[in-house]
């Protein structure tokens, strides 16, 4: 009954497999092996044009480094209050961007997770571009999924851009639950990305079968100039890269990427029903990918753990406080590929 994390969950065997087969072989290093470039190549149909590929090792290093490929001066970067790169990357951002400011813009009520445009338009306004006292605006960071587990639709990403290129900014998206959104909206990765006006993407596959295999993905490849020596600088070059890469050749392949994606947005749904027929738990807000927040007692979360459940507790988003009782908290909790429905059924009887 792991629900911690998808970052809990092991390999897919298909992408163990791929690894073993890179090991028994020769490589040029530093990206410059056949595989590195193959599944380049994949990953430049998957997106339906050509893209300029980068493989890196974390989450961390692909937005930071995304984000330092845009910065300037006294970079100023937008992105959702309790988003990912400006609360969990450790200074990462700051350190790649040589000192840039990240900006947290809020959600409208109930958006939970997500920028409305209002509220980027605002958060804008107090940076203008011909006042040097407060930086020179750069870039915008969206998370999809976010993370509250809500899902941006191809309209809000299509509006938000816009607002951002309007501008003069560039569009990044955070992908580290990438497959689990195009599984929630149907699309295509060419859809939820260029297409919607997203000019670089966070590719995650750690979190959905990979071992450690992440990608910055340029979809103007003219926008990737300074990303082989911000790489290099920011310790992601790996000589050995061959390894990251075979592990996307293997997760692209056939669709494997989507089909564990769904799996995991299944078990979700599955978790989902099992928590609304309970007395002791309810739903804290919809979601549409693979996490989901419960609203529960203390007692009952310490029962649960008791029984062998891993889950987090998760901070009240501002404006909740009063839905919840003196006892209560916010859980998270995320099926994944490796989840089994006996793993549900467990844990849904418990609740």
């Amino acid at each position: 009954m792991i629900f911690a994390s998808d970052n809990w969950a092991g390999a897919h065997p298909t992408v163990v497999a791929s690894l073993s087969t890179a090991a028994s072989a020769y490589h040029a290093p530093y990206g410059a092996s056949d595989v590195d470039e193959r599944a380049a190549a994949a990953l430049s149909e998957l997106f339906e044009r050509d893209v300029a590929v980068f493989f890196v090792a974390t989450g961390t290093a692909a937005n930071s480094l995304a984000l330092a490929s845009v910065a300037r001066p006294a970079s100023v970067m937008f992105c959702h209050s309790e988003a990912h790169v400006i609360h969990h990357e450790g200074g990462a951002v700051e350190l790649q961007t040589g000192g840039g400011k990240l900006v947290p813009v809020a959600s409208a009520p109930g958006a939970h997770g997500k920028i409305d445009p209002d509220s980027l338009r605002r958060a804008m306004a107090l940076f203008p571009d011909d006042d040097v006292h407060v930086g020179e605006k750069t870039a915008l960071s969206l998370t999809q999924a976010t993370e509250a587990g809500t899902v941006y639709s191809l309209d809000e990403i299509s509006a938000l851009s816009a607002i951002a290129r309007e501008a003069g900014l560039k569009t990044h998206m955070d992908g580290a639950r990438f497959s689990n959104a195009v599984a929630a909206l149907g699309c295509t990765p060419a859809e939820m990305t260029w297409k919607a006006g997203v000019d670089i993407l966070s590719l995650g596959g750690t979190k959905n079968g990979c071992w450690c295999a992440e990608a910055v993905i340029f979809f103007n490849p003219e926008d990737a100039r300074a990303m082989p020596r911000l790489r290099k600088r920011g310790a992601n070059l790996f000589s050995k890269s061959a390894f990251v890469a075979a592990q996307f050749e293997a997760w692209l392949k056939d669709g494997l990427w989507i089909e564990l994606a769904r799996h995991a947005n299944a078990m979700a749904r599955k978790l989902t029903e099992a928590a609304q027929m309970s007395a002791q738990t309810r739903i804290a807000w919809p979601t549409q990918g693979n996490q989901i927040f419960l609203i529960m007692t203390d007692d009952k979360a310490e029962a649960l753990r008791q029984a062998g459940a891993r889950f987090y507790d998760w901070e009240t988003p501002r404006g909740m406080e009063g839905q919840l009782a003196a006892d209560e908290k916010i859980r998270r909790f995320i099926p994944s590929f490796a989840t089994r429905e006996e793993d549900v059924a467990a844990i849904g009887a418990l609740l």
